[in-house]
């Protein structure tokens, strides 16, 4: 009749539509951008890990972004149509997704990292049926009495054999049964003469 009883509640959990929001808005911005603001995206990245890594890569990335301005700015052509041009086109817009698609691997294996583990079952586990319960190494007082040494524990002996008296009166018993059986019916006493 009585179950288990309730799980226990977990507190509120945060939110995740925000998260996900600012990893869309900074995946945009450094895509969008042209990779222009690719260093805000891995300022954000590093800012949220932590990680050495990330600092490293958010320094790289700003440096990365100076050359390919630098090689676009050096470009000789009116239109910005030489081979200088074109490598700082090319290399600020490749620099932009890599960061977008770096970025959101990066936080979302934060994000799974950092998220606490699903509750386990509200219920004991159950032993393995063929594994030995586990041995306690401390004794325990057992209700009131001091600590007893701890016995280990050992297999179920088998039954003791019937005795042979035992056996001799069921014996006995099952020929009287068998004979009882055999019997016919008594029939009850019928009274003549008494007549009115």
């Amino acid at each position: 009749m009585h179950g288990p009883g309730l799980p226990p509640q977990q507190g509120p959990q945060p939110s995740s539509g925000g998260v996900v929001a600012l990893r869309v808005l900074f995946t945009l911005l450094s895509v969008l951008s042209c990779g222009f603001l690719a260093w805000a995206t891995m300022l954000r990245l590093a800012i949220v890990t932590r990680k050495p890594r990330d600092w490293k890569l958010l320094v790289a990335t700003g440096v990365a972004e100076m050359v390919w301005l630098a090689l676009t700015a050096v470009d000789p052509t009116p239109d910005n149509s030489g081979w200088q041009g074109t490598s700082g086109a090319i290399g600020t817009i490749g620099t932009g997704v890599a960061v977008g698609v770096y970025f959101l691997v990066t936080d979302i294996r934060h994000g799974e990292a950092a998220r606490p583990a699903p509750p386990a079952h509200w219920y004991p586990a159950q032993p393995a049926p063929y594994a030995p319960p586990p041995q306690d190494q401390q004794t325990r007082p057992s209700f009131g009495y001091p600590n007893a040494p701890q016995v280990p524990q050992q297999a179920p002996a088998p039954a003791p054999p019937t005795p042979p008296r035992i056996g001799q009166v069921r014996a006995e018993l099952d020929e009287l049964s068998e004979l009882l059986r055999k019997q016919p019916p008594p029939t009850p006493p019928h009274h003549e003469g008494t007549g009115r």
